[in-house]
C-alpha cells in the first residue's frame, strides 16, 4: 500500500507517517522502481500501535521504548509496568492541574453573573487587572 492508504487506514496524517519513519519508529518501506514507498502489514500494525500509544498520550520516547519491547518479546516486562505507572502519574498530575484551572475559571465566571455593558463586565475587569499585574479573582487563595 502507498503512504496515503497507510495513513488513512490508521487515521494518521501522511506527514506524521514520514516523521515516524525519520525517527526510526517505523522501518523504512520498500521502494518501487518509480521511487514510491510500499508499505505492508507490518507497517500498518506498527503504526496502529504507535497511534494507540499516542492516544493514551504517551510521549514518543516511551512509545520507542515500548516498540523495543515489542521487537524483543522474550525480554522482561517489568520496565513496561514502570513506564505505564509513570504515565499514570503524569495523567494524575494533569487532572489535578485541570481541576485547579476549573476552579480558577469558575471564580472568574462569578465576577459577572448578570448581563452588563462590556465596560461593567467583571470578567473583563479581572482579566485586565491581571494583565496589569494586579491580583485577580481567579488566582486568589480560596
Amino acid at each position: 500500500m502507498r503512504i496515503g492508504e497507510l495513513a488513512g487506514s490508521t487515521g494518521v496524517d501522511v506527514e506524521t507517517v514520514r516523521y515516524y519513519e525519520k525517527s526510526g519508529l517505523l522501518p523504512p518501506p520498500a521502494r518501487e522502481a518509480n521511487g514510491y514507498r510500499t508499505y505492508g502489514k507490518t507497517h500498518l500494525e506498527r503504526l496502529a500501535f504507535i497511534r494507540h500509544c499516542r492516544a493514551l498520550d504517551m510521549p514518543l520516547a516511551d512509545v520507542t521504548r515500548l516498540l523495543n519491547f515489542v521487537d524483543r518479546p522474550a525480554s522482561d516486562c517489568g520496565d513496561i509496568n514502570v513506564l505505564v505507572d509513570q504515565q499514570i502519574g503524569r495523567v494524575k498530575a494533569r487532572l489535578k492541574s485541570m481541576r485547579a484551572l476549573e476552579k480558577q475559571l469558575t471564580a472568574l465566571r462569578r465576577q459577572c453573573s448578570e448581563p452588563h455593558s462590556t465596560k461593567e463586565c467583571g470578567i473583563l475587569h479581572e482579566l485586565v487587572s491581571a494583565a496589569h499585574g494586579e491580583a485577580c479573582a481567579c488566582h486568589a487563595e480560596h
